[in-house]
């Protein structure tokens, strides 16, 4: 798909995919990644839905305290596929030198624990 055919309801990843596969273009673009060129495709529809560049690019960060609940579904799977990103960059994997099979750790317990009713240990005497 040309960008001149992209619009504001194009699917970016699929826009971006044929783009890099079309004989035209893969020459220019075999040394670019899907996920940059999806990223180009994101901040073109969010240009052509009015949205500034600054918008855009916050859209692609992950805030830890954002409600995801209130995304779209396209900007729900952006986020996802950048948090699944951002885990794989960081999982130890077999082959790292600094991995370590079965950690287990030992979390102090501070008296910020709230207690419920129903953990009461009084309650198991009934």
């Amino acid at each position: 798909m040309p960008v001149r055919n992209f619009s504001k309801f194009s699917d970016c990843s699929k826009a971006a995919e044929r783009l890099k596969n079309t004989v035209r273009h893969s020459a220019y673009l075999q040394s670019v990644s899907m996920k940059q060129l999806e990223r180009l495709h994101v901040i073109l529809r969010d240009r052509l839905l009015g949205r500034s560049l600054e918008q855009s690019l916050a859209s692609l960060d992950l805030d830890p305290n954002e409600d995801l609940n209130k995304l779209s579904d396209e900007e729900l799977a952006r986020k996802k596929a950048k948090m699944d990103e951002l885990f794989e960059r960081n999982r130890k994997k077999k082959d790292d030198p600094d991995f370590m099979y079965d950690i287990e750790v030992e979390f102090p317990v501070e008296d910020c624990a709230e207690s419920c009713s129903w953990d009461d240990d009084d309650s198991e005497k009934l």
